[in-house]
């Protein structure tokens, strides 16, 4: 992409709405080989060829919506960080279900980067997509297993009873929130400030432990990836050879030449 705001909504239309080859040849065009993708119901993960696992996903996808309508209601680039930010509107239809019909909206957020072209220094710099995660709320991507509103009716409840509790809850610790505003003012009595400075301590240690344990999570989800990529490689280079030794056979099909990156 030369301009993320302008190309990025026909990128998505290629994607989601585009034949298999479109979808093939936008994922390969746009899409790092180590793309990451990650989504409610499933994610891929970042290594060597997972751009691949992506397209199955995108396909699967539109096998069981074919005609997917989709409105990009707002883009926003930060160009410093070279993060897109997407919020779009769709209505997902599966085909074989009778009556199934999903209208969602969900804001999705594309980590770009930067390619330099070798052959002018002072040429523009083009993006391609580094990683994608669809974020939806909660009364929305329920939608896609709870169709006809007893999603949207079961989330409501659940909404409107976890507001209560909030707000009872405030109500019932209201000193709580009394000694915390004090203690900050520097208005609390030596109990009070020994109280807060106790809790504000528990919160410190456990910030601390989480920040230890997310890097080990990191660590071994990365560890994970790199054993699921040798399975995913051994099984596209299977899956692209047939379909290479089909379309030798039939003069080309439906999907093309499938790009295995390995």
């Amino acid at each position: 992409m030369d301009d993320p705001i302008a190309d990025i909504e026909p990128v998505i239309r290629a994607l989601t709405q585009g034949t298999p080859k479109e979808q093939e040849e936008a994922v390969n065009k746009y899409c790092t080989p180590d793309f990451a993708f990650t989504h409610p119901f499933c994610r891929t993960g970042s290594f060597q060829g997972s751009r691949l696992v992506y397209q199955y996903i995108l396909r699967w996808y539109k096998i069981m919506s074919p005609q997917i309508d989709i409105h990009i209601n707002s883009i926003a680039f930060d160009e410093t960080n070279l993060i897109l930010y997407v919020n779009c509107s769709q209505v997902f239809a599966i085909w074989f279900l009778p009556f199934h019909r999903s209208p969602v909206t969900l804001t999705t957020v594309l980590n770009l980067t930067r390619t330099n072209p070798a052959a002018s220094p002072t040429a523009r710099s083009t993006y391609l997509i580094t990683s994608q995660n669809d974020l939806y709320q909660v009364d929305q991507f329920v939608r896609f297993f709870a169709p006809w509103g007893i999603g949207d009716i079961t989330i409501l409840m659940w909404h409107a009873i976890a507001t209560t509790f909030c707000v009872v809850l405030a109500f019932v610790f209201t000193p709580f929130s009394v000694l915390e505003q004090r203690a900050a003012e520097g208005k609390s009595g030596w109990v009070g400030k020994r109280f807060m400075e106790w809790v504000w301590g528990v919160e410190g240690e456990r910030e601390a432990k989480g920040r230890w344990d997310w890097r080990q999570y990191g660590r071994e989800e990365k560890s994970f990836y790199r054993e699921a990529s040798k399975v995913v490689d051994g099984v596209g280079r299977r899956f692209g050879g047939e379909m290479k030794r089909v379309n030798g056979e039939s003069g080309g099909g439906q999907f093309g030449n499938m790009q295995v990156v390995t």
